[in-house]
């Protein structure tokens, strides 16, 4: 049985267990997401989720934004999250990178009401901070747009690799 056809033998609740955390902390996309079963294919259940996630208003948006730790300094986190900065060495700053992420955190939520919001896969910290120095500068609506493509791409690598897994333990 090929890892779609598991997806779809899937009762509802282990559906929303398995990919409730695809977008953090968000499982009615994943129960919304279920409701479009039966998926053809991986490319098929990828375009249901980012579809549902499209479909977003400005204000779940923002819900969805705020569920998201912020970078380097946060305590609690999903274990995807907490992989994800661990990944990049997010969890091993110096005390000056450290502070200059706190300092950073604090200047943007301030401004955007909303945390910094990166797909922190395949970078490092450098990077990281390099992207967090830029994109403060940006205006609310650019912000903004910027976090919903951050928040996509961290659905897709999530979705990937909770697909990967899927197919192994199923």
């Amino acid at each position: 049985m090929n890892t779609v056809d598991k997806v779809n033998n899937l009762s509802k609740s282990d559906f929303i267990s398995i990919f409730g955390n695809v977008f953090e902390k968000t499982s009615w996309i994943a129960e919304k997401t279920y409701e479009l079963k039966p998926f053809l294919n991986f490319k098929t259940l990828q375009k249901c989720f980012l579809s549902v996630y499209d479909k977003c208003n400005d204000k779940q948006y923002l819900e969805i934004f705020n569920l998201h730790p912020q970078l380097a300094i946060e305590k609690f986190m999903t274990n995807h999250s907490q992989k994800e900065q661990s990944q990049s060495k997010l969890d091993n700053c110096t005390k000056e990178e450290l502070q200059e992420f706190i300092q950073l955190n604090h200047d943007y939520d301030k401004k955007f009401n909303f945390p910094f919001i990166i797909a922190v896969s395949g970078l490092n910290k450098n990077e990281i901070l390099d992207n967090f120095r830029k994109r403060i500068n940006n205006n609310v609506i650019e912000e903004f747009e910027e976090a919903k493509i951050q928040v996509k791409k961290i659905g897709t690598l999530r979705l990937n690799q909770i697909l990967e897994k899927v197919n192994e333990d199923i």
